[in-house]
């Protein structure tokens, strides 16, 4: 976890790095003498906090920013004028940045990509927030491996994004048709998934995320995971071809980022720690997300541990996030906007 005094060495960086170019002299040379501390009253002006508009999706994203949220209804952290926003689906989040209402948002790892080439590059990835968090849940024991979704019908939610190419992906792999050896029936949101398995009579399944899962099997203590995706995914990469299934990044507007470069590194920094004390106290993150009304804390208790919720940032992020993007590509070019992202789609990389 960063401590608040190594936050505060990151954030001052960049005001030291101007410092330093200004002390020096107009061929990179270092003036014969120091320069002067200037008189109090002689202090240039620092900026004042920027406005940070966050907007986090019902689920393990939210739960890793609770921490960073209490921080800030606490008043505690002040160093930006940080707002947050919590809804159910992304297709809440895409008009908010398409309309500039929100500068820094997760979404779906695909939808980022999407985001990126139909805004012309106006958003990058500045972390990824969650790993793979999706399972197939059933009522009943008739499921154990990915041929026994056959002649299935699945419950799902997230047509379009990374739940949709997921799920494709695998049953492709394993030789199965979606449409035709795979009914799936797509819901607008989990919560109607969980509905649905939790009142369905007989051979029922769900793709679900985490804590979605947990939510199921409180409602209906029958409900079990039958196949967990991530596992599935990774149990299909072959020779070169080599990627990690990739749940929900946290995305930037390219215009808020170019004009507050600073404010966006503080966010990833209150964001790590944020998400490092969610994963290292479970029962205090619990609770907090139950008092944000994402889950409730009974449920968050069990779910989080589940739920792979992480913060990677820089070349790490690239290439854990490319290499996922490239499959999605290679599956549906439209999965991720017609073409991968360039370079300049990951943010500090």
């Amino acid at each position: 976890m960063i401590s608040r005094r190594r936050f505060l060495e990151v954030a001052g960086a960049g005001a030291s790095a101007l410092a330093l170019a200004a002390c020096t002299g107009t061929n990179g040379e270092e003036p014969n003498e120091p320069a002067e501390q200037p008189a109090e009253d002689q202090q240039p002006e620092q900026s004042g906090p920027v406005a940070v508009r966050t907007t986090a999706l019902k689920g393990p994203t939210a739960m890793g920013l609770v921490r960073f949220m209490s921080e800030v209804d606490a008043g505690n952290l002040a160093d930006n004028d940080y707002s947050f926003q919590i809804v159910a689906s992304p297709d809440e989040v895409t008009p908010l940045i398409a309309k500039g209402e929100t500068d820094i948002a997760a979404v779906p790892a695909n939808l980022a990509s999407v985001l990126y080439n139909k805004t012309e590059k106006g958003v990058r990835v500045i972390a990824i927030n969650t790993l793979g968090v999706l399972y197939i849940c059933e009522l009943g024991d008739s499921v154990h491996s990915v041929a026994d979704l056959k002649g299935k019908t699945i419950y799902a939610s997230g047509k379009g994004s990374t739940p949709e190419y997921g799920l494709a992906y695998v049953l492709e792999k394993n030789g199965l048709v979606v449409g035709t050896d795979v009914q799936i029936e797509w819901k607008s949101e989990h919560s109607e998934c969980v509905q649905a398995l939790a009142t369905s009579e007989g051979d029922a399944v769900a793709m679900l995320p985490q804590p979605f899962v947990t939510t199921a099997q409180t409602q209906n203590d029958k409900i079990r995971v039958a196949l967990d995706l991530t596992e599935e995914w990774d149990a299909v990469q072959t020779g070169d071809e080599q990627s990690s299934m990739i749940t929900g990044v946290a995305i930037v507007r390219s215009e808020f980022a170019d004009a507050n470069p600073g404010a966006v590194d503080a966010f990833i920094a209150h964001y790590v720690e944020s998400v490092d004390f969610v994963n290292d106290n479970v029962s205090d993150a619990a609770e907090l997300v139950g008092s944000y009304d994402i889950v409730p804390a009974a449920v968050a208790q069990r779910a989080i541990p589940e739920c792979n919720i992480v913060c990677i940032t820089g070349d790490e992020m690239k290439e854990k996030l490319s290499g996922y993007l490239d499959v999605l590509a290679e599956q549906n070019a439209e999965a991720v906007g017609g073409s991968v992202p360039g370079d300049d789609f990951y943010y500090g990389a």
